[in-house]
């Protein structure tokens, strides 16, 4: 692996066009414990990967409240706070009951509560990306984007992200406030939200795929992905994150690891430049696997 490894070669965007970011970030969920639970099993080696994250050029963190809940929020702050040169950006609306259980709250009461309490624990006065994690469908969607409109006026919030959406979705939440990043699932084979990028990118929204490396059987030896990897002396998971890196230019991958060696490993895909006849391969036998 070289020595040169920098998110930066990743190439820049402009969150809501004057936040700028490295496009290959990280996702801080998987500093904490299994099911997304409690503190990880190995608390040094969180620490010393999140150390880890702004030396490789990395700007862009992604985090949750739910996460833990509370515990991906603390060790960003313990170890990183004061952030320089870092946008931390932060979700809310999802509660949590155990290992792998997620209830979503929407009630305008709570999501202040979420976005009041992320900024006591981060430490700051005001959160440059804050997205609503999903729409509650037992309120309804104009309190939920009203109370996120007040806050982001209140200048409690800097710009405001949507997860898991619909283009109708987030054209509904325009009506509210400027929407800068939608964050849905995708990778090369979860394609159910191509609409959604398209929409995206046609409108300078960043758009962060969460589950960035998922492959599913493309993983398999003999598929143009293990083939490509081969060919460029790569991982399967960095060739996956160089395809997301080249299929469009909103895209903020966001890989997540609570391992130093993983972390240096997926940045180096900022680096791994896919020809278009590699990229075309890819996302044919891609699509035939979805």
């Amino acid at each position: 692996m070289p020595n040169d490894i920098n998110a930066a070669a990743s190439g820049q965007f402009l969150i809501g066009g004057d936040l700028a970011v490295n496009r290959l970030g990280f996702g801080a969920m998987r500093i904490t414990g299994d099911g997304i639970w409690g503190e990880p099993k190995d608390v040094a080696e969180a620490k010393r990967t999140l150390k880890r994250v702004p030396e490789l050029g990395i700007d862009l963190i992604d985090t949750a409240d739910s996460y833990g809940p509370y515990v991906s929020e603390d060790l960003i702050a313990e170890v990183l706070h004061p952030y320089t040169d870092l946008v931390i950006a932060t979700k809310g609306a999802l509660t949590r009951h155990g290992p792998n259980i997620w209830q979503v709250v929407g009630r305008p009461e709570y999501l202040r509560q979420c976005v009041l309490m992320s900024l006591r624990r981060l430490k700051i006065d005001r959160i440059d990306l804050w997205q609503l994690h999903r729409i509650d469908p037992r309120v309804p969607k104009d309190e939920q984007f009203q109370v996120i409109a007040d806050m982001r006026k209140e200048g409690l919030i800097r710009h405001v992200g949507l997860s898991e959406v619909s283009v109708a979705d987030i054209q509904a939440a325009q009506k509210f406030f400027p929407v800068t990043t939608v964050q849905n699932q995708y990778n090369l084979v979860d394609r159910k939200s191509e609409a959604v990028l398209d929409y995206a990118e046609a409108n300078n929204i960043g758009f962060i795929p969460w589950a960035p490396l998922a492959s599913g059987n493309l993983a398999r030896p003999g598929s143009a992905l293990t083939e490509i990897a081969g060919k460029l002396g790569a991982t399967p998971g960095q060739v996956a994150l160089a395809w997301l890196l080249k299929r469009s230019k909103v895209m903020l991958p966001i890989p997540g690891t609570g391992s130093v060696k993983h972390l240096e490993e997926n940045t180096a895909a900022a680096s791994i430049k896919l020809s278009d006849e590699d990229f075309a391969a890819l996302d044919s036998e891609a699509r035939r696997a979805a």
